[in-house]
């Protein structure tokens, strides 16, 4: 029904636009003071005719929800990572990296990658793979498979590259996507970040990014594994 009612909004406007508020997400006709009051048509009105009120501007829910949602960001193979940057960069676009286990998504992990996006055009996030958790984390971990840990980081709208290493560090991705800011979190110094020399060396920048390190994975498993027993 709400299809059949966006075809009965006036004609666009001298400017070639219909005079459109945007409210609480959802697309609004901006009132006419000097227009008659609008309401629905009535019952038995033909849509259109001399007896049918102007309806209320009403535009498709569908159009409505897709013009708000964002892409998600793409996962993908090292590979195919370095040839979208590589565009990325003939086009004058700068990058940052960011990276992490995000076993257990909290908002520490979305202020960090928030922080880190806003230093670059394109933010490129590394999730170790499950085995390099496990190396980094003990037993048991991770908590959530690579492939879920990955999908969640790209429908974070602060992302827009994600990439899954196998490797105990990001080290080879770094050496290989040369990005412009290496991002690390507040639990760090610009001198005790594991990779800064090698980021460094090709001429990158090391920054400390996100809120203070006052959220864990690990606190947060042990309070549900306490509430369970």
């Amino acid at each position: 029904m709400l299809t059949r009612f966006s075809s009965l909004l006036p004609s666009e406007t001298s400017e070639g636009r219909h005079p459109v508020a945007w409210l609480g997400g959802i697309p609004r006709r901006r009132p006419d003071p000097g227009a008659p009051e609008r309401t629905a048509p009535r019952d038995g009105a033909e849509p259109g005719g001399k007896d049918a009120a102007t309806p209320i501007a009403c535009f498709c829910a569908t159009k409505a929800s897709d013009a708000m949602k964002k892409s998600h960001a793409t996962v993908l193979e090292r590979e195919a990572l370095l040839r979208d940057i590589e565009q990325l960069r003939r086009e004058g676009k700068s990058v940052a990296f960011a990276n992490g286990c995000f076993d257990v998504l909290h908002v520490g992990h979305v202020r960090y990658l928030e922080a880190a996006s806003e230093l670059a055009d394109i933010l490129v996030v590394g999730v170790n793979g499950d085995a390099s958790v496990r190396s980094l984390k003990g037993e048991g971990r991770p908590a959530m498979p690579a492939a879920e840990r990955a999908e969640m980081i790209a429908a974070l709208a602060s992302v827009d590259y994600v990439t899954v290493f196998e490797e105990g560090s990001p080290v080879d991705l770094l050496e290989a996507l040369r990005p412009d800011f290496h991002c690390k979190g507040t639990d760090y110094t610009p001198d005790s970040v594991p990779e800064a020399a090698v980021v460094r060396a090709y001429g990158g920048e090391v920054r400390i990014v996100g809120d203070p390190k006052d959220h864990s994975t690990s606190d947060i498993l042990r309070k549900i594994a306490r509430g369970a027993s």
